[in-house]
């Protein structure tokens, strides 16, 4: 799919903008997300490189072709709903995740240049329920398997 920002739309088509916002709630852009993502479970997307190490502005930028924001933003619904890009800032505002949260969708560091589909809506729905595990779950998984 081949973005175009609405100047160069109006250039060649009349582009309105007179239909209302979707509205739909966190848990519900975050379900269709998680949802999109698993109509092609095995699907490998790309991730962003160390987006905890960049700085905000940077961060806020960063976006990569065919990632799991991208995956978002081919929708017509997100679009819209007011998603306005496939960044990772963009994505941080529309969906309302942390930092933390994000990271754990989309950054190298977990997954290698890319995450599959399934991955990244499981981690996705982890956001939803806003459950995270404690120090002790975490060891007790590291050390008992």
């Amino acid at each position: 799919m081949k973005h175009h920002a609405l100047e160069q739309l109006q250039i060649v088509a009349e582009v309105s903008q007179d239909h209302p916002r979707q509205i739909m709630s966190r848990n519900e852009r975050l379900e269709r997300w998680a949802e999109l993502l698993d109509r092609d479970p095995g699907r490998r997307l790309s991730t962003l490189h160390q987006t905890e190490y960049q700085p905000i502005r940077e961060r806020t930028a960063m976006r990569n072709d065919g990632s799991p924001i991208s995956v978002a933003f081919e929708d017509p619904v997100f679009r819209a709903a007011g998603l306005e890009n496939d960044s990772y800032g963009e994505a941080k505002r529309f969906f309302e995740l942390t930092d933390h949260q994000l990271h754990r969708v989309i950054c190298y560091c977990h997954f290698g240049e890319t995450v599959n589909a399934a991955t990244a809506a499981y981690h996705i729905r982890k956001a939803l329920t806003g459950k995270q595990r404690g120090v002790f779950a975490r060891l007790h998984e590291m050390f008992a398997g």
